[in-house]
């Protein structure tokens, strides 16, 4: 199983950037799709989860300014960020739990990209 990441970029702050995740492999469902992030200094934090049953979890920090997606068909993740802020600047990552076939079984698992950066700058 993979997560490709791609969106991120340098933008001027209340710029928009529009960030992607698509998980390949042999996935059989994928409960949860989210974004974490790590800017300098600081610990990984969860910017938003959308989980299979329609709910999605904002941190206080994006509310109203980021918005979480699936495609499932596509087993894709988006995350649409607006009224982007100099404090927004981090590596982002998107995050998901999955059950997979492992060989002759489906396993759950946690998966992470590689990281995305995305800079804002003032």
């Amino acid at each position: 199983v993979q997560l490709r990441e791609s969106g991120g970029g340098l933008v001027q702050a209340g710029g928009s950037l529009r960030l992607s995740c698509a998980a390949s492999g042999s996935i059989l469902i994928i409960k949860a799709m989210g974004w974490y992030r790590q800017g300098p200094g600081k610990e990984r934090e969860l910017v938003a989860l959308a989980v299979s049953d329609g709910t999605t979890t904002y941190a206080d920090s994006v509310k109203g300014r980021f918005t979480i997606s699936r495609d499932n068909a596509k087993n894709t993740a988006y995350l649409q960020m607006n009224s982007l802020k100099p404090e927004d600047t981090a590596v982002y990552y998107c995050n998901a739990l999955l059950t997979s076939r492992q060989g002759f079984r489906y396993q759950e698992g946690n998966y992470w990209g590689q990281g995305t950066q995305v800079t804002v700058s003032s």
